[in-house]
């Protein structure tokens, strides 16, 4: 049975890379995407998604625009330097693209379509889920699961020295997921650091003739790759964070886990810091976080698909 995926995002070369992973693999079904603010603009987000869902033919996949700001801040970073200016490195979307959107409603009725077999994957700042929890609680409770892309746990963060970019963005509605969120799995930079594509393995998926995605694959790793060389000398590739959490949906076992209840720190020079109680005679809790990445296995699961 294919994996039903709601998938929330803000693509961002990582969440593009994501979306095509997900159209391609014919045991996921993505039923919808939700885009906000985060790596570049929610306008922004939202036409790199509708672009890459209309370069595969795929009109059935609802576009759903949300967020274009935190819950707290006034004022939004964006990362041109990691994701270009419109957030698929040098790749421009064509001016006269039109595409159409979809209202925040439908995630409802996406939920009431499948219930216990959705899964909702989010990749992005936590503003979209958080408001849908707070909008249809009892809807949410009919998901089956989650996974979120978010956290550092034991590991310096990517945005500051403590903190990961989507807990960061929103610690808030971060904090309201991981409170609220049932069958909940985190994928931290424990885990996402280590899911490095090489140039090596985009070279071979441009060689793909099959894959409709094979010509924009090279050129935005290319651009996200120069930041990772300038950011951290000696890395052998980039690391392709929010496609892992779509891979460890499908194949859990890629990945190694602890299970404790997370929280986010709010304000202060600690600002969206992810941290557990993992003192000897603390409680576990109930969310899965994952915390080592078996790497042949990413890599495997990535050939099937991709190559």
């Amino acid at each position: 049975m294919t994996k039903k995926i709601l998938l929330f995002c803000d693509p961002g070369i990582d969440d593009s890379i994501a979306i095509m992973y997900s159209i391609l693999d014919p045991d996921i079904e993505l039923v919808g995407i939700v885009t906000s603010y985060g790596n570049i603009t929610r306008d922004k987000a939202t036409a790199n998604a509708a672009y890459l869902v209309h370069l595969a033919g795929r009109s059935d996949i609802p576009i759903i625009p949300g967020a274009t700001k935190p819950v707290q801040d006034e004022d939004v970073t964006f990362y041109p330097e990691i994701h270009g200016e419109d957030g698929m490195g040098p790749i421009q979307i064509p001016r006269n693209f039109r595409y159409q959107i979809y209202p925040f409603d439908t995630i409802r009725f996406i939920i009431e379509k499948y219930k216990n077999e959705l899964i909702i994957v989010d990749t992005g700042r936590s503003t979209n889920l958080a408001t849908a929890f707070i909008l249809y609680p009892d809807h949410m409770k009919m998901v089956q699961s989650f996974y979120v892309m978010g956290g550092a746990f034991f590991v310096p963060g990517n945005i500051t020295a403590l903190a990961e970019a989507n807990f960061y963005g929103d610690p808030a509605a971060s904090n309201f997921i991981l409170q609220y969120a049932h069958n909940l799995t985190i994928t931290p930079l424990n885990v996402t650091q280590h899911a490095v594509l090489t140039q090596q393995f985009v070279n071979a998926i441009s060689q793909n003739k099959n894959n409709i995605y094979a010509s924009l694959v090279d050129p935005i790793y290319k651009y996200y790759y120069e930041f990772y060389k300038k950011s951290n000398p000696g890395i052998n590739g980039a690391p392709i964070h929010d496609l892992l959490t779509i891979l460890v949906v499908k194949n859990p076992t890629i990945v190694d886990y602890i299970n404790y209840d997370a929280k986010v720190i709010e304000g202060t020079d600690a600002k969206g810091m992810s941290y557990i109680d993992y003192r000897p005679t603390s409680k576990k809790g109930k969310t899965k976080i994952a915390i080592k990445l078996h790497y042949n296995d990413f890599i495997k699961e990535l050939s099937n698909v991709l190559l």
